[in-house]
């Protein structure tokens, strides 16, 4: 009982040092499994044995018999459920040719580039190295996004990134299960008709319960059958039911019908899905604490042994030096991306949980039947995790800067609110080369965002997951635009420093509009001018215009002026070069002003006899 408390506890410790010191759960997990297994028993542990012994050895351990692979099966099936509940087919389509070609040609010249290098450097059967090949293909989400989530990149650089990691998790998730099936009923050394139709009964059972179920449990959550405090727990239920069923019917389909019934769950138009995928991540927190530190407590030194030696050298640097660079090369041909960033990319390709948990558990499965190199799969696997974390986690914020990818400066801006007034300034900041972001909970201002070619972000302000968005990582400016003045206070509270290091800016409120004293220095646009008054002078003048000015008191002349003027707000002013300033609404932050600048303002037309026409 202590050990298995322990476990927890230790468990959810690393996951909280993983998010303070902003490196990925999986490193301090799996290295707190090998100090307290391998590590402990060969040296630490004065009768040699492990300070955490997972399966029972007839005096000490966690789970007798199989138990062990019991639980690892089902708590793998949650993860990938969770994996198959983010991928969107819409997004596929909509991230672009360069990610779809780098998850699709990407990903085939690393499952043959990888098994190849296995095979003839570790003599492994050509069985077990493609299984190998698969199971590294994953990056992850969970690793990619604390590696980045500090150093601002170009928007296309984060995005291919971001989205490579969410589309690819459970795409390499399905192609090593696949794998491991089509090892599963290899009979005789050969893959014979009989091996053939059992690999499709695998494909047909699997696909046909994980479609089925989806569709049904779709379905009960929609005429709301179940009542909302069992939905997390009735789909929990209905995951490990699925798995345990397909694989009565067609043995190891299990997997398979999970990732195929969360992809077919994740691609409905479910009422709760959101709050579904919420309760998943953190079960599969919860999970994934416990599952590597046993995995890798599981680990015997002489497994280890199997890979201490220069073999393991070279097959790592030819994956990570030679493999991926090539599969990013080859992906990202003749598009519109620099080669120092198509060497950045290639640089960060760190694998996951889903690599590492999966591996464990086929490699406990293939061992269990005695398939010849089954014992090299997790030691291999761990070796290019543990390998591709450390090594990105500690240089891709000095190799950004060494071949000139980090931004020096963050110019791209965070508009939080997505009213109309909010998405007529995004417009006009997207055509004067601005990268803009609109964040707002209201789905439906969302929704018209996307109609008219912005990037919007369905996020609640007071949500955790936003920070986490690399998108965002060349964000420099924030500007806080919602109806309420508390929530835009929030907002400019919590992120100024994340994401307004150049700049960050908020609504007055209506008190601050009464008394000119208060006015804040973050205040935007005009001391006259709230939420009410943009969003009525969007409403009869939803035009953005610009005028030329001639001096600094041309400028004073024209603002006194909107200030007088309920249908003229001043919004920026744009310099001889293009460069926006924003207008704070005392008007001092603007230091200069010459001839050939232009004040951009919402509203009505100036006048036609004002100086500067």
């Amino acid at each position: 009982m202590i050990e298995l408390a322990g476990i927890v506890i230790i468990g959810i410790l690393a996951q909280w040092v993983a998010w303070k010191f902003k490196i990925p759960a999986i490193l301090p997990l799996i290295l707190i499994g090998l100090l307290v297994g391998p590590v402990a028993s060969e040296f630490l542990s004065s009768d040699g044995t492990k300070w955490i012994q997972p399966i029972w050895d007839g005096k000490k351990g966690l789970f007798p018999g199989e138990s062990l692979f019991y639980f690892v099966s089902l708590a793998i099936s949650v993860v990938l459920f969770e994996g198959g509940l983010t991928l969107r087919m819409g997004e596929i389509k909509n991230v672009g040719p360069i990610i779809t070609k780098l998850i699709t040609i990407g990903s085939l010249v690393t499952f043959f580039g990888a098994a190849i290098s296995a095979h003839y450097i570790f003599y492994l059967s050509w069985e077990i190295s493609y299984l190998f090949s698969a199971l590294i293909i994953v990056t992850g989400p969970t690793v990619i996004t604390p590696i980045l989530r500090n150093i601002p990149l170009k928007k296309d650089v984060s995005a291919v990134l971001k989205w490579e990691g969410i589309l690819i998790d459970p795409i390499g998730a399905l192609v090593a299960v696949l794998v491991f099936e089509f090892i599963s009923v290899e009979t005789g050394g050969a893959f014979t008709k009989m091996a053939l139709i059992e690999f499709g009964k695998i494909v047909l059972f699997g696909s046909t319960f994980g479609f089925t179920f989806a569709h049904t449990l779709n379905f009960l959550i929609n005429k709301k059958w179940i009542p909302h405090y069992l939905l997390n727990v009735f789909a929990l239920a209905s995951v490990l039911g699925v798995f345990v069923l397909s694989d009565v019917f067609a043995h190891e389909s299990g997997l398979l019908a999970v990732v195929v019934m969360g992809m077919v769950l994740g691609n409905s138009k479910s009422l709760y899905l959101k709050e579904l995928l919420y309760f998943k991540e953190s079960l599969s927190v919860l999970l994934i604490s416990i599952l590597f530190i046993l995995l890798a407590a599981n680990i015997n030194i002489e497994d280890l042994l199997l890979i201490f030696n220069w073999n393991a050298v070279i097959l790592f640097a030819l994956v990570v030096f030679i493999i991926r660079p090539l599969g990013v090369f080859i992906s990202t041909y003749k598009s519109t991306l620099r080669f120092n960033e198509k060497l950045f990319i290639s640089w960060v390709g760190p694998r996951g949980i889903v690599a590492a948990g999966i591996a464990s558990l086929f490699g406990l499965t293939l061992a269990r039947r005695g398939v010849v190199d089954a014992q090299y799969i997790t030691p291999l696997v761990f070796m290019i995790v543990l390998g591709t974390v450390l090594l990105n986690a500690t240089t891709a914020r000095p190799f950004a800067k060494l071949i000139g990818v980090f931004l020096k400066r963050s110019e791209g801006i965070l508009i939080v609110g997505a009213s109309h007034f909010s998405r007529l300034i995004a417009q006009y900041l997207e055509k004067n080369g601005r990268h803009v972001v609109l964040i707002d909970s209201n789905q439906t201002k969302i929704k018209l965002a996307l109609e008219e070619g912005l990037e919007a972000i369905d996020n609640d302000i007071y949500s955790e997951t936003l920070a986490d968005n690399i998108e965002l990582n060349d964000v420099g400016f924030l500007m806080a635009m919602t109806a309420s003045a508390d929530i835009n206070e929030y907002a400019i509270n919590k992120f100024s420093s994340q994401f307004g290091e150049s700049g960050t800016f908020r609504l007055i409120s209506v008190d601050e509009m009464q008394n000119p004293e208060s006015s804040p220095k973050e205040g935007l646009f005009s001391q006259t001018d709230d939420y009410i008054s943009l969003t009525e002078v969007a409403r009869k003048h939803p035009k953005i215009h610009e005028i030329e000015l001639s001096d600094r008191k041309h400028f004073e002349e024209l603002i006194e002026i909107s200030n007088n003027d309920v249908d003229i707000i001043p919004l920026l002013v744009k310099d001889k070069q293009g460069v926006l300033e924003i207008i704070s609404s005392h008007n001092k932050a603007i230091d200069k002003i010459e001839k050939g600048y232009k004040l951009v303002y919402l509203g009505k037309p100036f006048s036609n006899n004002k100086r500067g026409m």
